[in-house]
Formats: C-alpha cells, structure tokens, sequence
C-alpha cells in the first residue's frame, strides 16, 4: 500500500508552484497532489485557484467532474465494477448485489 504524506498548505504549495507554468495546469496539479497525499482536499482548491488565477468554483468542479479525484486517500483495497451496457449484459448488476449483500473481507 502507498505511503502518503500528511496534507500541509506549504508542500501542497510546492507542489502547485512545480506545475503551475504548464498549459492546462489543473488537471497536472491535481494529479500530483493526489500522488503525494492520496487525494485532492478541499483546502488544496483556494491555493490552485489562486495560483492559476481562476475561480475556486473552476478548480472545484474539475475535482468533481472526474471521478479518480478523491476527498479522502483511498483504502487498502478498491473495487471498481463497469456498469455500461455491455458489462450489464454479462451479469455485472448480479455481482454489485452480491458484493453489496457480502461485504467484501480482506484475507491477511
């Protein structure tokens, strides 16, 4: 499992202030500020939208609209299922009960 840094403003600005100067710098900003803390919280907005010079409300919703960006670092483990027509068609939807009905247990 990854080792993530503690979230701190001053290494969050460090990292911004790497990628800033590229074009298009949201999306290289966010990904590395996830790399170190292991997600994108919500005290990193202001210091990217300022950086960037563009809104809070910009930065913000580029965090929600893709949806690998998270709140909160991820757990040991992550389960991901496909649900578009063709995964359906090959019982996907049964799984997803199933796993909700037992919940998964981590063999150590």
């Amino acid at each position: 499992m990854p080792r993530y840094e503690p979230w701190t403003p001053e290494r969050a600005s460090e990292i911004i202030a790497r990628h800033q100067h590229h074009k298009g710098a949201t999306l290289p900003i966010l990904h590395a500020l996830q790399a170190v803390f292991g997600c994108v919280p919500l005290d990193a907005e202001p210091l990217i939208a300022e950086a960037l010079n563009v809104t809070r409300a910009e930065v913000h919703g580029c965090v929600t609209f893709y949806h690998d960006f998270h709140r909160e670092p991820p757990g040991r483990r992550t389960l991901k299922l496909c649900v578009a027509e063709s995964c359906q068609a090959s019982g996907v939807r049964a799984l997803e009960a199933r796993r909700i009905a037992e919940p998964l247990v981590a063999a150590e």
